[in-house]
């Protein structure tokens, strides 16, 4: 019996699950988990989980803690840490969306998360902090990488976020091959497919570049929309996958080809790029697919914190009135 597509794809790219559901997890035998504040939020409603919300809730009773802001921090750690004990390699867990335009406030909560592994005996090396890639959030990650806490750049949906993050050290980013997609179907009116996919071609020109200047920075393609996607895209660094695809993927008993290799990509046509936060601010400007989904991102992932801190705020006032 032949290898499934999702066995042939670990041959030539880390697969990552994307969720925080980490009964999945232990399904698919990802490399890595990424979570974000939307996936949290629904695996915290979900009642295979009340055991764990309860464990948190409980536990900052004890210690008198009633601020939902430092309950959700202990929550999103401790799906981080149960991830962990699933996952041979790396977590991502996210910076609080909200933060994504200030510098300190961001540094300050990505060390708060760190320190909290750390005192569960989890070091930082398996932990990646999720920053928004706005200029702010990039020099965040600048500093934090300094400092041995490496970051996962998301909301990324262009090649000059992507040049930005790789001058500054990032360990990773996750461009969002789907939600780029989203934009260009809505705005032209029809389908893309395969090679003529924006969200593939955005990936694959990234990809190349790094390749081609010999930044470390890892590329995990992100946000896809079909298993289309995660086929044209072959031999990228990482790919964070939902269940859905994965399974797709498990029971899909077709061939596979690597689409995008180092080879190629050294010999590629590219210029090297400077990015100062002028050039950054404007080339994003003229961006319009890239400023309207990052804003909307960023929309959406303070939404669900905020939703997230209710819920947890609403949890932890009907505890103490038992």
């Amino acid at each position: 019996m032949s290898s499934s597509v999702l066995e042939k794809l670990k041959e030539h790219t880390t697969v990552v699950a994307d969720t925080g559901d980490f009964h999945l997890i232990q399904e698919y035998t990802p490399q890595d988990a990424t979570t974000n504040p939307s996936l949290i939020l629904k695996a915290a409603k979900n009642p295979t989980y009340s055991p764990l919300v309860n464990e948190v809730l409980e536990g900052a009773k004890q210690e008198g803690i009633s601020n939902s802001e430092e309950v959700m921090d202990r929550l999103l750690v401790q799906f981080g840490v149960s991830i962990l004990e699933i996952v041979p390699g790396r977590v991502s867990t996210e910076v609080d969306a909200r933060l994504s335009f200030d510098v300190e406030k961001s540094l300050a909560k990505a060390r708060s998360l760190i320190a909290r592994y750390e005192k569960l005996g989890y070091g930082r090396e398996r932990v990646l902090i999720k920053l928004a890639s706005t200029w702010e959030g990039i020099e965040v990650s600048r500093q934090l990488e300094k400092e041995g806490i490496c970051c996962n750049m998301t909301l990324l949906f262009s090649f000059y976020q992507a040049v930005a993050c790789a001058e500054a050290g990032s360990q990773l980013i996750s461009p969002f091959v789907g939600r780029i997609l989203d934009w260009h179907v809505e705005r032209e009116g029809k389908s893309f497919d395969g090679p003529d996919d924006p969200g593939v071609q955005s990936v694959t020109q990234i990809y190349n570049y790094y390749k081609k200047f010999n930044y470390p920075t890892e590329v995990m393609a992100a946000s896809f929309r079909n298993t289309g996607e995660i086929k044209e895209l072959v031999g990228c660094d990482l790919m964070t996958i939902g269940p859905k695809f994965l399974e797709e993927m498990k029971n899909d008993q077709s061939e596979l080809e690597v689409k995008l290799c180092i080879e190629e990509a050294k010999a590629s046509n590219f210029d090297h790029l400077e990015m100062s936060e002028a050039d950054f601010r404007f080339l994003m400007n003229e961006d319009e697919m890239a400023s309207f989904k990052l804003a909307e991102g960023i929309r959406k992932f303070s939404s669900d914190v905020s939703s997230l801190e209710r819920f947890l705020a609403k949890k932890l006032e009907s505890s103490s009135n038992h």
